[in-house]
This record gives C-alpha cells, sequence and structure tokens, in this order.
C-alpha cells in the first residue's frame, strides 16, 4: 500500500500475549490480529513472538509507525512477590507507618486476625529528623548527617531500591526532592523514588506504602522494559513504545520505567478505554464494561463517554485480608474470581460454588487434558452445547470431553442431581456472581442499568453476556469486533495522559476562586512542562479538571468535573454539583457546609489514535455465515436447535434471531431465544434482548 500508516498494539496477559494491528492507507484500512503463548518470566519473548506472526500476514516491524503495550509484569511482580528488596526512609517517629496500616479488620470478628506483612521489614525502615507540618510550612530542618550510616546498612542487607516518604511531603515536597538528590549522590547505582513523585495526595500510609510498592517492582519493570526496547529496536522498530497506563491513557517508556507503579491494571485499563470509544462511535455514552477472562471477570461503568478514574485502590484486599493500598490513577473497576478456568465446587453443606480458585491455563479445564481434573466454567459451557466441541479454542485443542464428563459427575454427585444439571448450575451460579459484580458498579451507586448497554470483551464475554443483560434489564447487549483482543485494540484509542492530584484544602467561600483556579494553573504548567521534556508540543496538550469535594468535616470526597475557569461566581454552582454527585450515590444530602480538598487535573495529547472508518451496510440476510446447526441447552431456557454461525463471515448489515451461536477463533457468543441480532458498520455484534 503507498502512503501507509501502520499502528500496533500488543497485551500481556496471564496466559496469552494479543496483538492488533492497523494499516491504513488510501484503499481503506488492514484489520490484523495474533495471539502467541505468554512467555514468563521473559516476558519480552512473548511480545516478539507475536510481532513474528504480524509481520508473516504481511506487515515488518521496521514499518510500524506508532506501538503501544501494555502488560502485567507488574501486578505479578506484587502478587507473586518477585520484587526487589526495598529500604524505607522516612520521617523521625514514623518507621512503623507501614506496619499501623489501617484499622479496616475485614475480617471483623476475628479475633487472631493479623495486618498484611509490610513489603519492608522494620529494620530496613530508617529514619532522617526534619518535619513539614500539612500547611508546607518547615517546622524542624532537615538533617541528613546520618543518611551516609543509613545507606551503608542498606548495601550490607542487599538492599536493591530505596522508597522515601516525609510527612506531609503532599503540601512541601523541597524535604524529599533535597533527600532524593543526596542519595542518588551518595549511591547513583541504586533505584530510588519519592512519593512526591508519584502522587501529592494526603494520607500518610497510603503514599507511604505506594511509594514502597513502586521500589520494590521498579528494577524489575525497568529491566523488563529495557529488555522489551533493546528487542523491538532490532528488530527494526523506528521509535520507543509507548506504554499503557492504569489511567487509560498511555506514556513514555522512560516515564514508565522511573515510576512503573503507574501501569499496575494497564490491561484492564486498556479493555476499558475502548469500551468508552466504542461507545462513542456507535452513538451510546453509556456502557457497563464487561471483560471476562480466563481467571477473572472485571467491571467498570462508563457514564456520558468518560471513563472513571480514582485513586482509593488496593491490591489482594478480601473478606480475610486488608491487602495494601496503591495511590495511583486507576480505572475504577471491580473483579472477582470468575472466568473460564473458575473451579466449580460443592461445599460441607452441599452448596455449590464457581471460584474463585482457578484451573488457569495449565492444567486448566478438564477438557483440556493437561491433568486438570476440577470441573471449570468452561467444562460446563461446552457440556451444554454452547462450546462447540469440534472447535475447541479455535481449533487448537481437541475436547477430552470423557475427561468433562467425570469432572462434573463429580459435581453432581455432591449435589445430588445428574451431569446436566450440574452443569446448569455452574453456569447460573457464575453468571449470578457477574450480575453481582455489575449491580456493585452500577445499582449500588445509583445507577439505572437500563439506561445502559452492556458491552462484554475479553474470551468469555461473549458466553455470557445475553444472560447477565437480561438479568439486569438492559437496553441492549454489544460484542466488540475481535472481542478476544479487545484490550489491545483499546491502547490504540488512546491518548498519552497523566493525571495530576494535589491535595489543597479550600472552604467554598468568598475567595476560594482565586486560590483553586491557582492551584489548578500551578498544575497545567507542570504538565506542560512534563510533556514538553518527552517532545510534545504543549499547545497539543488540553485538560480535564475534576475537584475532590467533601461535606466539611467528614473523611472521604466526591469526584466533580468542572468547566471552566473557577471564580468565586462560580462556587456556588460547583457546591450544588457535589450535592447532586453526593446524593445520587448515597441517597441523601446534608446541610453543611462543602469543602475542596483537592484537585485533579487530566493532562491529555493526542499521540497514535486511529480514526475507525464505519462500512457501508450490506444485505440483511446473515444465512451465507450459517455453517451447521446443533442442540445447546441455555440453562434457563431449556434446549433449543440453533443455528451456529461463523463469526468471520458475518458483515456489516447483517441480521439474525436466535437461538443463535457465533463462532470465531478467539469468542463464542450466545444468542438466546427471542434475542434480535444485526451487524454494525465497525462488525460489532448489537443483541437486542426479548421483551
Amino acid at each position: 500500500m503507498s502512503n501507509s500508516i501502520r499502528r500496533v498494539a500488543t497485551d500481556v496477559g496471564g496466559t496469552f500475549t494479543d496483538l492488533v494491528a492497523f494499516e491504513t492507507s488510501d484503499d481503506g484500512m488492514r484489520v490484523i490480529t495474533a495471539k502467541s503463548d505468554t512467555t514468563p518470566p521473559n516476558f519480552e519473548q512473548g511480545v516478539l513472538n507475536v510481532l513474528s506472526k504480524m509481520e508473516d500476514q504481511g506487515i515488518a516491524t521496521k514499518d510500524v509507525d506508532f506501538m503501544a503495550h501494555g502488560t502485567t509484569v507488574v501486578i505479578n511482580a506484587l502478587t507473586e512477590r518477585k520484587g526487589v528488596k526495598v529500604g524505607l526512609i522516612t520521617t523521625e517517629g514514623f518507621r512503623d507507618t507501614l506496619e499501623i496500616a489501617r484499622g479496616n479488620r475485614p475480617d471483623f470478628f476475628n479475633l487472631h486476625y493479623e495486618k498484611p506483612e509490610p513489603f519492608v521489614p522494620r529494620h530496613l525502615r530508617a529514619e532522617v529528623p526534619g518535619r513539614m507540618t500539612y500547611q508546607g510550612k518547615e517546622r524542624v530542618p532537615l538533617d541528613l548527617s546520618e543518611l551516609p550510616t543509613i545507606l551503608d546498612v542498606f548495601k550490607s542487607e542487599g538492599v536493591e531500591a530505596i522508597a522515601i516518604s516525609l510527612l506531609h511531603s503532599y503540601a512541601d515536597t523541597s524535604h524529599e526532592e533535597v533527600l532524593l538528590a543526596e542519595v542518588k549522590k551518595l549511591w547513583p547505582d541504586v533505584s530510588v523514588v519519592a512519593s512526591h513523585q508519584i502522587t501529592r495526595e494526603w494520607r500518610e500510609y497510603e503514599r507511604s506504602n505506594t511509594a514502597v510498592l513502586s521500589a520494590y517492582v521498579q528494577p524489575v519493570a525497568a529491566r523488563y522494559l529495557g529488555k522489551l526496547d533493546e528487542g523491538l529496536t532490532s528488530g527494526g522498530l523506528r521509535q520507543s513504545p509507548f506504554i499503557m497506563q492504569s489511567n487509560c491513557g498511555v506514556d513514555s517508556l522512560n516515564a514508565t520505567s522511573a515510576v512503573p507503579i503507574t501501569m499496575v491494571e494497564s490491561g484492564p485499563a486498556s479493555g476499558f478505554w475502548g469500551a468508552a470509544e466504542l461507545g462513542k462511535l456507535i452513538g451510546d455514552p453509556n456502557i457497563l464494561a464487561l471483560d471476562i477472562g480466563g481467571t477473572t471477570a472485571k467491571c467498570s461503568l462508563i457514564e456520558d463517554g468518560e471513563v472513571r478514574i480514582m485513586t482509593d485502590y488496593w491490591i489482594e484486599r478480601s473478606r480475610k485480608s486488608a491487602g495494601y493500598p496503591i495511590m495511583v490513577p486507576v480505572v475504577d473497576l471491580v473483579e472477582i474470581g470468575n472466568g473460564g478456568g473458575s473451579i466449580a465446587w460443592v461445599d460441607d453443606f452441599g452448596k455449590l460454588h464457581v471460584g474463585p480458585q482457578s484451573a488457569g491455563a495449565l492444567p486448566g479445564p478438564a477438557a483440556y487434558g493437561k491433568g486438570g481434573n476440577n470441573a471449570t466454567t468452561t467444562d460446563a459451557n461446552l457440556w451444554l452445547g454452547r462450546i462447540n466441541r469440534n472447535y475447541f479454542c479455535g481449533g487448537a485443542i481437541e475436547a477430552q470431553m470423557d475427561a468433562t464428563e467425570m469432572a462434573l459427575t463429580e459435581v453432581g454427585d455432591k449435589l445430588g442431581v445428574d451431569t446436566d444439571e450440574a452443569a446448569r448450575g455452574i453456569v447460573r451460579i457464575a453468571n449470578n456472581n457477574m450480575v453481582n459484580a455489575l449491580k456493585l458498579v452500577s445499582l449500588n451507586r445509583g445507577h439505572d442499568t437500563r439506561d445502559f448497554t452492556l458491552l462484554a470483551f475479553g474470551g468469555g464475554g461473549g458466553m455470557h453476556a445475553v444472560a447477565l443483560g437480561q438479568e439486569l434489564q438492559v437496553k441492549q447487549v454489544v460484542v466488540p469486533a475481535a472481542a478476544s483482543v479487545f484490550s489491545a485494540w483499546g491502547m490504540m484509542m488512546s491518548d498519552l495522559r497523566r493525571d495530576f492530584f494535589v491535595t489543597q484544602l479550600a472552604d467554598l467561600h468568598e475567595g476560594a476562586g482565586v486560590t483553586i483556579e491557582g492551584v489548578f494553573a500551578e498544575a497545567e504548567s507542570q504538565a506542560r512542562e512534563a510533556f514538553k521534556t518527552d517532545g510534545v508540543d504543549p499547545s497539543r496538550v488540553s485538560f480535564l479538571r475534576y475537584g475532590k469535594f467533601r461535606y466539611q468535616n467528614q473523611e472521604h470526597t466526591t469526584e466533580v468535573l468542572l468547566h471552566g475557569e473557577v471564580t468565586d461566581a462560580a462556587l456556588d454552582k460547583i457546591a450544588e454539583d457535589f450535592r447532586a454527585a453526593y446524593e445520587k450515590e448515597y441517597t441523601y444530602r446534608l446541610n453543611a457546609p462543602v469543602e475542596m480538598v483537592g484537585i485533579h487535573l487530566v493532562a491529555r495529547a493526542e499521540v497514535g489514535k486511529i480514526e475507525m472508518t464505519p462500512a457501508p451496510l450490506g444485505d440483511t440476510d446473515a444465512s451465507p455465515a450459517i455453517k451447521s446447526k446443533r442442540t445447546v441447552d441455555y440453562a434457563l431456557e431449556g434446549k433449543h436447535e440453533a443455528d451456529i454461525y461463523n463469526g468471520d463471515k458475518l458483515l456489516p448489515g447483517m441480521k439474525f434471531d436466535g437461538p443463535a451461536i457465533v463462532e470465531d477463533s478467539g469468542t463464542t457468543i450466545v444468542i438466546h431465544p427471542g434475542n434480535k441480532v444485526w451487524v454494525d458498520a465497525f462488525r460489532n455484534i448489537h443483541i437486542v434482548l426479548e421483551g
């Protein structure tokens, strides 16, 4: 093709590394998708492998103009404890902040409850004299006379990374800046990060833990990104890839290597951003997004085309553990342990459960024939005919139906039911778990699901989407084209983005407008300078302003979008917007003054975003895409003879009715009886529910 522009996105998942490539020219757009096995611990090799598959389809790495990359390397390093030994330097008297943590004991009636063990043991937590107040005033000068001794101890203990978190550094960063510079001077080779480089929000424990976890993964992430960049450069890539962030944007490789904790949830973030962008393409900005993979299901709510970003993010939080906070901008999501590999089990009281334990990719579901003997959601769907036993995993694996029957029968025997009923029960329980997760991000926050479209993606999204949509009474269900690699597609729709949070207390009275506007102006200036450093013209940077507000003397905040310059004349409108948002989420208002706690500034610049071109709608007759028929058990609606469609042959404009199944190499879509289906100009499948 002449004058072609080639953009590529790769997404490293737990089982597979996905690729989506777009080649755009005057002749139109060509889309290539590919999958390759993920290759731990050398994850970069999986990326290079999937790029070689792209080259087999006619796009050479050396011809790529823009590349975005998402990875699970950070979250894996945290959950698998594969980071490095960290030392913490903090304010005198606050050595035990990590150990004290919070009093939120989830296992409330367990008198023997133990808090999660800090990532830094006490003997590696050091103190330096010096103190800032919460107003950013120096109370005690910083004293670094003992720093050489502290660093000598760290060296003798094998410390590879240092985290710095000083009290009230969100209000004034100068002490942390001086300490950071001195550490780099005395020990140039050590990896070091200070809390103000990550966030300027208050909450001492959360900020300290965030700095520690960033230091913990920094050498691991830097090595990975360095090897990836080296391999891509050797393969001919002309520009370093942009890295997907947890805030639904991409950032430069250098910036991400310095503070890698920002990509802790880069995979889910790209999928949900893709859902928001796809919603705009199809004219539906209110989306319930659902990503079902092999181990987990993740969901998020998108309102008016905007993904909600928050900093109250925790890892390893459960009913038994408080987990660990990470105060970085992360897409607001709910994640549960229900996916294709989730194991079905019966408790001592004869009650059926699905998940959170997973068979993973190895040994995997019983049907894989790799040693797994537990019944999973995939086995149940396979047994009920919802998954094609003759086209299992796109034909890559021969389904072991004997093993599936044995595993399901074992579950049925414990329940006192036959194999068919056991499989139906597993599907219904899995659906119920996912419905409850979707309710947490919608109904529980004051949103009416009848106003939303359910957009389902991931390998298992289309399998369960209609049942979930019917339960929630959504407007329609949409399964995107190439749903199994949709997260990689989402990266191609992302902007270069950085989020700036600054704590600034301000009552909403006369004179506050100047103060608040000044905080935003300073943050915007910093953002332009940061982008300029990465070679982005400041004139290309656009901003979204949010304020974090609360009723006076409350503990937590509600975020409100602000429009235009903040002046005293706008304060009443801002306060009313807060009260409306608060009431929507908590169902009531208070007759109390409103105060601002801080700002959230979103800075964005377009770097490689693609523009999707709709195809003309063709013939409505979908019969040419039918490849067979088979009996499918729909669990609640009984057994029906269903038309089986080849997803690759469904073209824009085609329409058909359920019961049906749509199959391609990466996804199976279950169309229930009474559903009406049509294919849009972007080859997304729209399912209109019965009634």
